[in-house]
């Protein structure tokens, strides 16, 4: 069993985890501790067990419109279709053809 220490708000934290998952456990532990660093930006003054609470939240939170992003995304909702500008074609369409009138320069001999 591995185990590490992870600073979260400043604190240290001793944690066990599966052999080879330490750096995965790392990375986790960075990915709370900016949340608590954005909760200790916008003052005021909270323990640490608070902090973390707070911080959970904001995870919490993401995870929660993720999951909504991909329900979503699964029942083929919110999948606006860019229209095509008509702008933008032409010019695609001249840069094209500049770029096939160079292509031809360059094979002839």
């Amino acid at each position: 069993m591995g185990q590490v220490t992870v600073r979260v708000g400043g604190y240290s934290h001793p944690v066990s985890c599966e052999d080879g998952q330490e750096a995965h456990l790392v990375s986790l532990a960075a990915e709370v501790d900016k949340r608590v660093n954005s909760i200790k930006a916008m003052g005021g003054q909270f323990g640490e067990s608070r902090l973390l609470l707070l911080g959970a939240l904001l995870l919490a939170d993401e995870v929660h419109d993720l999951k909504v992003a991909l329900s979503q995304a699964r029942a083929g909702q919110n999948m606006a279709v860019p229209q095509p500008d008509p702008k933008l074609a032409e010019r695609l369409a001249r840069i094209a053809d500049r770029i096939e009138g160079i292509a031809q320069t360059l094979d002839r001999p």
